[in-house]
């Protein structure tokens, strides 16, 4: 009985530390407005993201070998950054075109690094699409949505270590218990939230308009990802971020109410030089 009940000890202090690490780690985010929980800072994300960035290439049959077309990435995001409030942000973002022509995908590691699939990139038929790819991965950096998913990874950790301890009768049990969480802790930051979604849909639209791209491209963005099915699947896009319910018409709904009078006519499509730089 003693045992059980100094097992039960440990295991709430554990959960307890957890739990006060992660509620007493909040910053504010100067661009989305919002005190969020987080346990990086910026220059931690950047590293992070540097440091994994080889790797994650590696997935999708690295970098695109073509230079001319990496330029025309770079140049289009760097454009989406900075004339846009993203240019705020502390991450110095970095594009880069991957090699896989299957998985249609796009995706951003938290400090900056964005990327985009070739087979992705085919479907596309503008630069304001292209433009709302990158917009709205950017959003998710800004949004800091990775930093947030870490630190929640860190208190579910914490908390179902605490469980193992307190119902484990030998350190084994206790390690796998540990094993199993973390195990569960990376299937969990594989995919955004609803929130983060719609957040990244809002911050995407916003960043391609500030930088003079019409925003009906980020529609028929998700229209392309919408018919682009795989065997009877979904793009891949969708497994990594969840599509949020009458995605589109919210979408439509944001335009119409920022342009009660239509969208202005020197935001830009970009067709003539997206067919030049990659048709």
């Amino acid at each position: 009985m003693q045992r059980l009940l100094f097992r039960l000890a440990i295991g709430l202090l554990f959960a307890l530390f957890g739990f006060i690490s992660y509620c007493s780690n909040v910053s504010h985010n100067p661009i989305t407005g919002e005190q969020q929980r987080v346990q990086l800072t910026p220059r931690q994300e950047v590293v992070l993201g540097v440091q994994a960035r080889q790797e994650m290439a590696a997935q999708h049959g690295g970098l695109y070998p073509d230079e001319t077309l990496q330029a025309y990435i770079d140049r289009v995001g760097e454009q989406v950054v900075q004339q846009s409030d993203a240019s705020k942000s502390p991450y110095p973002f970095e594009f880069h075109l991957l090699r896989d022509s299957r998985t249609i995908n796009a995706f951003a590691l938290p400090g900056g690094q964005v990327f985009i699939t070739a087979a992705l990139l085919s479907r596309l038929n503008s630069e304001a699409q292209l433009a709302g790819v990158l917009g709205h991965e950017v959003g998710h950096v800004v949004g800091r949505h990775a930093a947030e998913h870490l630190a929640k990874q860190q208190l579910g950790a914490a908390l179902v270590n605490a469980v193992g301890i307190a119902a484990s009768d030998s350190p084994d049990s206790a390690r796998q218990a540990a094993i199993l969480a973390q195990a569960i802790n990376q299937l969990v930051s594989l995919r955004y939230g609803r929130e983060d979604e719609l957040e990244s849909d809002q911050l995407g639209f916003r960043f391609m308009t500030q930088a003079g791209y019409n925003p009906k491209g980020l529609v028929e963005l998700m229209q392309i990802l919408g018919s682009a099915r795989q065997g009877g699947a979904p793009p891949e896009f969708f497994s990594t971020h969840p599509n949020p319910g009458n995605r589109i018409e919210r979408l439509q709904n944001l335009i119409a109410q920022t342009y009660p009078n239509g969208v202005p006519a020197n935001l830009e499509e970009g067709r003539e030089d997206f067919d030049r730089n990659v048709r």
